[in-house]
């Protein structure tokens, strides 16, 4: 077996200190460019690695940045196949991470315990957190000294940490005036548990004013709640909206994920849309013009919130901005095929 070559053998072949090669590595300009390109072709030669580990105990840094998910199911497998959200979200954390010199790393926990042994065990520099967690979590998070940089959360508790959300009052206004000016005055609000998500609430109180502005009285028949954010729960809320008799004719989504799963529904019923129902999702994901209908929907964009969320957490780490400060994205109504007027 051959030996592993060493930054020595590195340094031997380029006719440099080992010192040099390092600052090549570490992109530090204290090294002309004529060096630095025997240093680099003397690399490829030898077919050199740095042990990045080695590399980031001796600088107290990984340039690692930990992305925590909301799982379900034992793995954040899951969480990419069944919502296109978070790969739009972290495609746009992975771009800025990567042109700042940072890797990123992903994982779902699911308890207390488990998330400070992934931060110490990884040895991050920072962490991106998506999803609500309980209280003490967050409580635990003060005393770990890296930056934080939460997504969509509302909550007194996590004030503390950086926050990049969208205006989600004013995306689920959109959404029910939409429907009312078309018409619609019997008009469902679907969302996963208004009681435990404060996003969900936030939009729901953004459709209750345009109903209420509009002479609506909002009533809780027409809230449909599901277990999670995939296409197989909207099939089965959609099931459910359809077998109620309450006349309804158009439906507000807190997901597109949820909205294109309640299409299906209504499709395999032999129901049309928008012709049967006007249906409103909420993201504007990449797959919306796509479907058939396409879907009208509350555009936020995903990718520019991953960009900065990553942007806001490498500022911290690289200490070019300690105040702690939240980012609040505008959203816009993108009317397709999916609703109609009455």
């Amino acid at each position: 077996m051959n030996k592993k070559p060493t930054i020595r053998d590195v340094a031997k072949q380029a006719g440099v200190s080992p010192a040099t090669v390092s600052y090549v590595l570490n992109d530090v300009k204290k090294v002309s460019d004529k060096t630095k390109a025997v240093v680099l072709e003397a690399i490829e030669q030898l077919n050199y690695f740095p042990d990045f580990t080695a590399v980031s105990l001796s600088k107290k840094k990984s340039n690692l940045i930990g992305i925590m998910l909301p799982i379900i199911e034992d793995s954040p497998a899951s969480v990419f196949k069944n919502n296109l959200y978070y790969n739009e979200f972290v495609s746009g954390v992975e771009l800025v991470a990567r042109n700042r010199k940072f890797d990123t790393m992903i994982t779902g926990v699911g308890d207390l315990d488990e998330c400070k042994n992934w931060i110490m065990k990884r040895n991050i520099d920072g962490l991106i957190i998506l999803g609500m967690f309980p209280e003490s979590l967050y409580n635990e998070l003060k005393n770990i000294n890296i930056p934080i940089a939460l997504i969509d959360t509302y909550e007194d508790y996590t004030n503390l940490f950086n926050n990049v959300k969208v205006n989600d009052e004013y995306g689920g206004y959109l959404a029910a005036k939409h429907l009312v000016e078309l018409g619609h005055r019997n008009i469902a609000f679907v969302a996963t548990n208004l009681a435990m998500s404060p996003v969900d609430r936030k939009r729901y109180q953004g459709f209750e004013e345009a109903l209420k502005e509009a002479g609506i009285q909002p009533s809780s028949k027409f809230i449909f709640e599901t277990h999670d954010i995939t296409f197989e729960d909207g099939a089965k809320v959609g099931k459910e909206l359809l077998s109620s008799d309450h006349g309804i004719t158009g439906i507000v989504t807190v997901s597109d994920v949820l909205a294109i799963g309640i299409i299906k529904a209504i499709q395999q019923e032999g129901k049309q849309v928008p012709a049967d129902y006007s249906i409103v999702g909420f993201d504007d994901l990449s797959i919306c013009k796509y479907i058939t209908p396409s879907l009208t929907t509350i555009r936020q964009d995903i990718f520019e919130k991953g960009k900065l969320a990553a942007d806001q957490l490498v500022n911290a780490i690289e200490s070019l901005n300690s105040e702690q400060k939240t980012i609040e994205m505008p959203v816009e109504l993108i009317v397709r095929e999916s609703t109609r007027s009455l």
